[in-house]
């Protein structure tokens, strides 16, 4: 036997029941975080509150909670106030310790199991909460209202500092938890107010008549929330940017399954905006409720426009894309035993959700266009003019695709293509303009940089159909050169450049192309932005000379910060760039194509909901908003070319 034979033995025969380690309590939750917050960054930090607002929020579902209050605290805790009928601080038989400890100490403890269970419908459903909020704080503090008393009890790390102590006396009931993030399990710990107020608004609209208010005692902001319509608010709000069609639809109602609460409405758009959501849990991947609704939608359409023989016999039927165009609708389920799927836990998977939603919505939103003729009326040509845009747009990429064919999918002539093969390596550099196109295909890596320049400013794709789209030369270069495909042909696997690097220049029109082609990736390739593929290059504002010496400066700050570093009585040079096409082939490289030197800033999408409402306020028609916009920010710009 070798010695390596004899090492992995040796290896194998001392593992044991001993090295098998056991992790009790809350103990798991500090050493493996990310299993229990998903990760340990800003948005680990904020699950958080999540956490403690969704048990609040419960109590409102339940019908015992009317106020929620959220503070973020000069000291960098945050609390979570609600007047629902206060966490149990009596003991609890299987371990104990009171019902309070149990919950704030114990995986899978609280209200929500069981027939017995305090709770009819729960978003907070795993039971690991509170207990991992305290396990992952530096101090946590709970304050309980019940029993005419006040009880309070302190822990760090997970651990109590005390016993439950009777602190005073008091008329109402009611849970506050303050709690100190850890700051040795996140990346930070700065709470961000803008990203708390919109968690708060979302479950506003879910749980109408619960008031809702946020307090951010660093920088004296405060905003409260009630909504008496609930959704029907929400879509409101989601339109309010947008030249709608007809009313706003509102139905809601019980059944035995549990609760249906769906509400929509059309707009002059060409996007769809679908939100689902099961017991005020935003599930992202949608699942049966929004599969229910989907079939009911196309079902009852068809069937209302025939009956109105607004479609004639030799008509085909409206396909769900039709009848979807230009939807905002807000699916929102309530349900006793929920069953989530997905990679992320975010897709409902119960089946006898897909029959409540199919049948509740089919049969009330008939009722609707009964009642409604004017209303369905409008509907209808809405979704005809998308059935006809559909077959003009099919006949667009049947052309496309066939010249492609009749090409051998030639790339576009004006697209400079890398050597390497392997796409996890190549980039795409989008470029503004024939002569930032010649100085950097001139100034690249031939290897792994490819450069596609365009002509002038593409089509806005947020006022256009897709036969329109397709027509567009610009657009259908990308297109090409990604190679994915468009619409249903759209083959993730197939992308030829692993990171697509829009480059413009530093100025107005730049800034607008840039916008123009982010909203192309946003809205038709959307997957390449949610996977991270979507670059924007950083070109320098200004270059610094003084003698031999030069530099170059990214931002205002720089440049004043390069200027104070320049010594001696020479003068300085100070050549601003007012596009890419000013800089030769050595320049351009070593600015902002260098991957050693350059700065790219990587497209996200945190807040699929804002991005939307951004594009449509930007991109969009309607022209109030868009200037009400511009006002706002107008401050905030530091560097405008006029």
């Amino acid at each position: 036997m070798s010695d390596k034979e004899k090492d992995k033995k040796k290896k194998a025969d001392s593992y044991g029941a001993d090295q098998i380690q056991v992790l009790e309590g809350l103990e798991a939750v500090r050493k493996r975080p990310g299993m229990y917050i998903g990760t340990t960054d800003v948005a680990g930090l904020h699950h958080l509150i999540w956490e403690i607002v969704d048990n609040a929020i419960d109590e409102a579902m339940a019908g015992h909670c009317e106020n929620i209050i959220v503070s973020l605290n000069k000291d960098g805790s945050c609390s979570v106030h609600d007047d629902g009928r206060g966490i149990p601080v009596d003991k609890q038989k299987q371990t104990g310790l009171s019902a309070l400890e149990t919950v704030l100490t114990v995986l899978h403890a609280g209200g929500k199991f069981g027939e017995e269970g305090g709770y009819k419908v729960s978003g907070g459903l795993h039971g690991v909460g509170v207990s991992v909020v305290n396990a992952l704080s530096d101090l946590l503090v709970a304050e309980v209202h019940r029993n005419g008393k006040i009880y309070t009890q302190k822990y760090s790390q997970g651990e109590p500092l005390s016993g439950l102590e009777e602190t005073g006396k008091s008329d109402v009931t009611g849970t506050k938890i303050t709690f100190t993030p850890d700051k040795g399990m996140f990346e930070t710990v700065e709470f961000d107010y803008e990203t708390v107020k919109s968690r708060l608004r979302q479950q506003a609209y879910l749980t109408k008549g619960v008031k809702i208010k946020i307090i951010d005692e660093r920088f004296d902001k405060k905003y409260k929330f009630y909504f008496e319509g609930g959704i029907k608010s929400y879509v409101q709000h989601i339109n309010k940017n947008k030249e709608s069609i007809g009313s706003v639809i509102y139905i809601d109602k019980e059944v035995p399954e549990g609760n249906v609460e769906i509400s929509l409405q059309y707009t002059e758009s060409y996007q769809e905006h679908m939100f689902t959501f099961a017991n005020n849990i935003h599930t992202t991947e949608g699942g049966m409720h929004l599969t229910g609704f989907r079939t009911a939608l196309t079902r009852t359409i068809n069937s209302y426009a025939r009956k109105k023989g607004i479609l004639k016999e030799k008509d085909n039927n409206l396909t769900a894309e039709d009848v979807r165009e230009g939807l905002t609708a807000v699916i929102s389920v309530k349900l006793t035993d929920p069953q989530f799927e997905g990679q992320t836990k975010s897709k409902l998977g119960n089946a006898e959700m897909r029959t409540a939603v199919e049948n509740v919505f089919g049969e009330l939103f008939y009722e609707f266009l009964e009642e409604n003729p004017g209303d369905g009326q409008t509907i209808i040509a809405k979704c005809s003019l998308a059935a006809r845009a559909r077959i003009a747009a099919k006949a667009a990429r049947e052309t496309v695709i066939r010249k492609g064919a009749l090409e051998g999918m030639t790339l576009p002539g004006k697209l400079a293509d890398c050597s390497s093969k392997d796409p996890s390596k190549c980039e795409l550099y989008i470029v503004e303009g024939d002569s930032a196109g010649g100085s950097a295909k001139q100034g690249r890596d031939r290897m792994f940089q490819a450069i596609l320049p365009l002509r002038g400013k593409i089509l806005n794709v947020e006022q256009a159909r897709m036969d329109r789209i397709l027509a567009n030369n610009e657009i259908k270069s990308t297109i090409i050169a990604l190679g994915v495909g468009f619409g249903e042909t759209f083959d993730i696997e197939r992308l030829r450049y692993h990171r697509i690097v829009i480059m413009t220049d530093a100025d107005v029109d730049g800034a607008h192309i840039r916008t123009l082609l982010l909203t192309l990736f946003y809205r038709h390739f959307k997957p390449l932005v949610e996977l991270g593929h979507i670059y924007s290059a950083q070109p320098p504002l200004y270059k610094l000379s003084q003698g031999k010496k030069s530099v170059y400066c990214y931002t205002e700050d720089e440049k004043e910060a390069a200027l104070k570093e320049f010594k001696g009585e020479s003068k300085v040079g100070i050549q601003r760039y007012k596009g890419l096409g000013e800089m030769n082939p050595d320049q351009l490289w070593n600015t902002t194509m260098d991957p050693e030197k350059r700065t790219l800033l990587k497209v996200t999408i945190d807040d699929a909901e804002a991005a939307d409402a951004i594009f449509d306020t930007l991109m969009g028609a309607e022209v109030l908003p868009r200037k009400k916009f511009i006002q706002t920010h107008a401050k905030n710009v530091k560097n405008l070319d006029i």
